[in-house]
């Protein structure tokens, strides 16, 4: 050893055939640790970076190594043991040589949440979910077992109705999962609360969370705290204030949007336009001198939405004059669409340029009417209820009579009247073609919405049992889960008649995955009983192949899917 306390330097060898082992001890002690020799089998050495080198050193040395690899080790004429050990130590002496960093400021702790934790079958169960453990068949069948992903949702939304928290383990698990899917995003926030927000400041593959929407944002203060409030809406992430305007509009509506206006101005477009869209929910008469305000908002995003939430509004200055417009078109005398779009319809939110293939005269014509308050047709049309003047014929053409109907369609969704919602629908065993108000399935599900649940059932029963499950899917997903006793029959009852006429399975993927997570799980025993009895059916554990053998699976999956949801929602039920 030459003075100083280092190693003697070896040449290196990457080729040959190995020596022996031999391994040369590092520096002597007290000596610094800049350089060393190291040998193993086939005589590989490496040497250290002087002082002040980069860190690493031997970067050519490990680009050899990483070639002898790829190529192999017969092309360059060493042992594989020899080329592993090689690695080795160069792996040991890069992490070796780097420098540690200066540690950073500790985060603070996560906020407390009181909530409670869900019980220990339910933590189980949810971790089960999370792992999306599945026993699908191969071949493209999804076998008999349940999806336990599909059953996610249905997990999140129980246990936020009984008040619980996420278990601590398993947050991270659920923020990879609303990265992934979109649909969980605002049950899994609400669910991680406080420390979901807390952990995405930390890693920036969940920074979703800071701009979601809904839950998520733990304590936030008292609605009746003004200082509190006014601290947080200043400071606050974004999903922390959008949570703390829908607190203080719960308690008193005009202080949210007096709570909005301190910022509004200052606002991102972006964030306008969601702040507005929260006002939805209550919204009240009271909300009229902000909206209006809005209407001249640099945004055009926000001034439609401003326009639409006032036309909503049957009693707004707004509503009023869009009902003088419409009611200037539209009479029983027939349909005369308006000749410009002036400076005030363009101000009330009207889009003055039509979408590829439509006229302007009849897209303003669209525009004034589904604004205007349907409660104005009464009198226009000499006291007329709903059902009847939907009914009456329109001069002018049937294409008048589409664009009127269609119209006055968007308005029954958007003032949520049932009265015309149900006149537009009109009878759900009429053929689809002959509905007064549109044959659109689209349009019919957002009608079907303003409906009360149970009608709402009842009506796509009744079509269920008319037209069958084929054009039944769209409307399936507007009613309230778990579906009603009726509805469940009708869909249990068509899908049987389906696999006794020999339909192709296929066809009902959708409804029957829909089936699974929406059926009521009292219908499992009925279900059952339609499985014993066997007809038509084949046993999968048999290997049967073709349309019965996928009819089996599915109705054996449906019945243990409706299992364990039962079990699951009885796991999450408090003790």
């Amino acid at each position: 050893m030459k003075p100083g306390g280092f190693c003697e330097r070896q040449p290196r060898k990457l080729k040959g055939r190995p020596t022996g082992h031999e391994i040369r001890s590092g520096p002597a002690e007290g000596a610094g640790p800049e350089h060393c020799t190291t040998r193993g089998r086939g005589t590989v050495t490496t040497t250290g970076t002087a002082p002040g080198a980069a860190v690493g050193g031997g970067y050519g040395e490990w680009e050899e190594l990483v070639g002898a690899a790829v190529l192999g080790t017969a092309r360059r004429q060493g042992d594989p043991r020899a080329l592993l050990d090689a690695a080795a130590v160069q792996t040991v002496r890069r992490r070796a040589g780097l420098r540690p960093a200066e540690a950073g400021p500790r985060p603070e702790p996560a906020p407390r949440d009181p909530r409670p934790a869900p019980p220990a079958a339910a933590r189980l169960r949810l971790a089960q979910l999370l792992a999306g453990r599945t026993g699908a068949a191969g071949g493209g069948r999804r076998g008999a077992a349940p999806d336990l992903t599909e059953l996610l949702p249905q997990w999140l939304a129980a246990a936020g109705r009984h008040g619980y928290r996420a278990p601590h383990a398993l947050v991270p698990a659920l923020l990879d999962a609303a990265r992934a899917r979109t649909d969980l995003r605002a049950p899994a926030l609400a669910l991680t609360g406080a420390r979901g927000l807390w952990l995405a400041r930390l890693n920036p593959d969940w920074r979703f969370a800071l701009r979601g929407g809904a839950g998520g944002a733990g304590e936030p203060p008292d609605p009746a705290d003004r200082v509190g409030v006014e601290r947080l809406w200043q400071e606050g992430l974004f999903a922390e204030r959008v949570a703390l305007l829908g607190a203080v509009r719960a308690h008193e509506a005009a202080a949210a949007t007096r709570l909005l206006s301190t910022t509004w101005a200052t606002e991102r477009a972006e964030d306008r336009l969601m702040f507005l869209d929260s006002l939805r929910v209550g919204l009240t008469g009271g909300d009229e001198p902000f909206l209006e305000a809005a209407l001249g908002d640099r945004s055009r995003n926000v001034r439609a939405t401003a326009a639409e939430l006032l036309s909503a509004l049957p009693e707004s200055a707004l509503a009023g004059r869009m009902a003088e417009r419409a009611l200037a078109c539209v009479g029983p005398q027939g349909v005369t669409p308006p000749a410009e779009c002036d400076a005030g319809m363009l101000r009330d939110g009207v889009v003055e340029r039509p979408p590829a293939g439509r006229g302007e005269r009849a897209w303003w014509l669209g525009q004034l009417v589904e604004a205007a308050p349907l409660s104005c047709w009464r009198a226009r049309f000499g006291g007329l209820g709903p059902a009847e003047i939907v009914a009456l014929p329109v001069a002018g053409g049937e294409n008048w009579r589409e664009e009127l109907h269609a119209a006055w369609c968007r308005a029954a969704v958007r003032q949520r009247d049932p009265a015309w919602s149900k006149a537009l629908l009109g009878s759900a065993s009429a053929p689809p073609a002959t509905a007064p108000g549109t044959a659109s399935l689209a349009e019919r599900a957002k009608l079907l919405s303003v409906l009360p649940d149970g009608e709402r059932a009842r009506w796509v029963a009744e079509f269920i049992r008319a037209h069958g499950l084929s054009e039944a899917f769209q409307l399936l997903g507007v009613c309230v889960v778990p579906w009603a006793g009726t509805l469940g029959r009708a869909v249990v009852d068509a899908l049987d008649a389906a696999r006794e006429a020999g339909s192709y399975p296929w066809s009902f993927s959708g409804v029957m995955g829909l089936a699974e997570r929406c059926l009521d799980p009292a219908e499992a025993e009925r279900l059952e009983a339609v499985v014993a009895r066997g007809a038509g059916f084949a046993d999968p554990a048999e290997g049967s192949s073709g349309a019965a053998a996928y009819w089996a699976e599915a109705f054996q999956r449906l019945v243990a899917t409706l299992r364990l949801r039962a079990t699951m929602l009885s796991e999450l039920a408090p003790a």
